[in-house]
């Protein structure tokens, strides 16, 4: 059969494929394929070892796609975490009952996982809370388009990025778990965007073009003109986290959600050796150009969404090349490579951090069973506390109250990234193409209600003072305060919104990714009878070899227990 890896084939393959199915299944009931344990499998009175992970290709390719993948409940026998019940439906002494302390002090583990000195916040949520969650939501109810299913990245303007998608989906499970919404409505919702997004236009029949028209669902230019542009690796992985998000916790979506991902076709998105590519098209010669995409802080958060699809971005993961610069007597990690060699800036903002830290709580993507605050992906989470401290001890020194990330303003330029370091600068606000802005610094409300949400600290009882009033009960939540007195910034976006809906859901449930609870899934069985799933460089099941590793940065502290 094409597009196999086998062995061997003979005259006998099919009685041969039967009697492996047979006994496959009667392995997986017995609770076999933990650590890669010798399957027998017989085939003309010939004994055929085949070892479960390292020799995954000896095993044909209809087979390996009903392999279970390795997590560590699995492999190591803990328990997984379960899915936390939406909020209306916990006993009021829910929260009395959670485990939410651990007998380690702060610091790395011998394993490289991550005990923070801080906690996050837990609990039901208040009435100021939940009236902000009402007002986040409202956006959404306001500027979701009923043709398509597609939520407005900015107010009543009709485009979309995967990303900006990505942060509706983020608003509507918030909204269903936080009981703003019930099941019709979110059903309705979710099922006419995943059509809608199913049958998009793919930029030149690979990976979903930059941005949409949210009214018709065609592809557009940055203008909203027809017209393709390219994809973005760190788009595409942040929707991968949601489209594994969505899996994961309603497993009657999960033959949906696949069917987008099997239309995709991966081969240029990750390379051999697990880097991510974005694409775009030359102007001049109208070709499409690959070039690597990513920076330290989305680089590493868009890996693990591809991660957690059984790819294997191992250079994209890594904290490497990194540098620190001293501000305010914080280490800030910043990307290493050079802009004018490499071509991209290298931002430090908040908004990566949070989003690993809310969605996936600084795990690693194979890791289901560690308790909430034992980080397996240590140096994330270690990142994370630096580009929080920082903050707050500008705060203290200076009286700049600070939760920095890239907004959207009103009016020209339309977008700042406002840093805590970039060109060679702390706290640089500049435009996308390099001019320098400090009259859009800003608190940015979804960086402070992240911050809020994973850091329960007295500081951050600030900053929720400072965004919790700046809202508009019909749009949703401002964008943030202008740090020079000039006022709020009157606009509203979904990925703002969406993201304080993700820090209150995560007060309320804590990581908001729950381990997969089905034994096998499409996406792994698909296309196993053709070369599809070699061409479009689909993965087979992870095994515990192909797992991100827990890795050392290297500049770590030596102190581990």
């Amino acid at each position: 059969m094409a597009g196999m890896k086998t062995s061997r084939k003979s005259a006998g393959y099919g009685v041969f494929v039967l009697v492996l199915a047979a006994l496959f299944l009667t392995a997986a009931a017995a609770g076999i394929g933990t650590r890669a344990r010798d399957i027998l499998l017989y085939q003309e009175e010939e004994v055929i070892p085949i070892i479960a992970g390292s020799e995954l290709d000896n095993i044909p390719a209809l087979m390996r796609g009903n392999m279970p993948v390795h997590t560590t409940s699995l492999i190591r026998g803990e328990t997984p975490r379960s899915k936390p019940p939406r909020m209306c439906e916990m006993d009021p002494d829910y929260f009395e009952r959670l485990d939410l302390d651990v007998p380690l002090k702060p610091g790395y583990t011998r394993h490289n996982e991550y005990i923070r000195p801080y906690k996050a916040r837990r609990g039901f949520l208040s009435e100021r809370e939940m009236r902000a969650a009402r007002v986040a939501w409202h956006y959404f109810e306001k500027y979701t388009q009923e043709s398509t299913g597609l939520a407005n990245s900015v107010g009543n303007f009709p485009s979309t990025t995967l990303w900006d998608t990505a942060s509706y989906i983020s608003g509507l499970v918030a909204a269903y778990e936080l009981c703003l919404i019930e099941k019709p409505e979110f059903d309705v919702r979710i099922l006419r965007l995943l059509t809608t997004v199913k049958d998009l236009k793919l930029f030149r029949g690979e990976l979903p073009n930059k941005v949409y028209h949210t009214k018709t669902g065609e592809q557009v230019d940055y203008t909203n003109k027809p017209g393709e542009v390219g994809f973005s690796a760190l788009d595409i992985g942040r929707f991968l986290v949601w489209m594994r998000i969505l899996k994961n916790r309603y497993p009657y979506l999960g033959n949906s959600v696949d069917s987008i991902l099997l239309k995709w076709d991966f081969r240029n998105v990750i390379d051999d050796e697990g880097l991510l590519h974005g694409a775009y098209v030359d102007k001049e010669t109208g070709e499409t150009v690959y070039a690597q995409e990513g920076r330290l802080g989305y680089e590493e958060y868009a890996a693990k969404g591809f991660a957690l699809w059984g790819f294997r971005p191992l250079l994209a993961h890594r904290a490497e090349p990194f540098l620190t610069a001293s501000i305010y007597g914080v280490a800030v990690p910043y990307d290493g490579r050079d802009p004018r060699i490499f071509h991209s800036q290298n931002y430090v903002v908040t908004e990566s951090y949070l989003q690993d830290g809310l969605e996936l709580g600084f795990d690693l993507p194979h890791d289901d069973s560690s308790h909430e605050r034992v980080h397996s992906d240590g140096w994330r989470a270690e990142f994370a506390d630096r580009i929080y401290q920082v903050q707050e001890n500008r705060w203290r020194q200076t009286g700049f109250m600070t939760a920095r990330s890239e907004h959207n303003v009103k009016g020209p330029p339309y977008f700042t990234y406002d840093t805590i370091f970039s060109d060679g600068y702390p706290w640089n606000t500049v435009t996308p193409r390099g001019d320098f802005s400090p009259d859009h610094a800003a608190i940015a409300s979804k960086a402070a209600m992240g911050l809020w949400a994973l850091w329960d600290t007295p500081y951050t009882d600030e900053l929720f003072n400072a965004v919790i009033e700046l809202y508009d009960p019909e749009n949703g939540m401002y964008e943030g305060l202008y740090e020079r007195g000039q006022g709020k910034i009157e606009i509203f976006t979904a990925n703002n919104n969406g993201i304080i809906l993700a820090a209150l859901l995560h007060k309320v449930q804590g990581p908001i990714l729950t381990p997969y609870r089905g034994e096998t899934e499409v996406w792994y069985t698909a296309y196993r009878d053709q070369d599809i799933r070699e061409r479009r460089h689909y993965p087979d099941p992870p095994r515990e070899e192909d797992w991100l590793p827990a890795l050392r940065h290297s500049v770590q502290s030596k102190e581990d227990f």
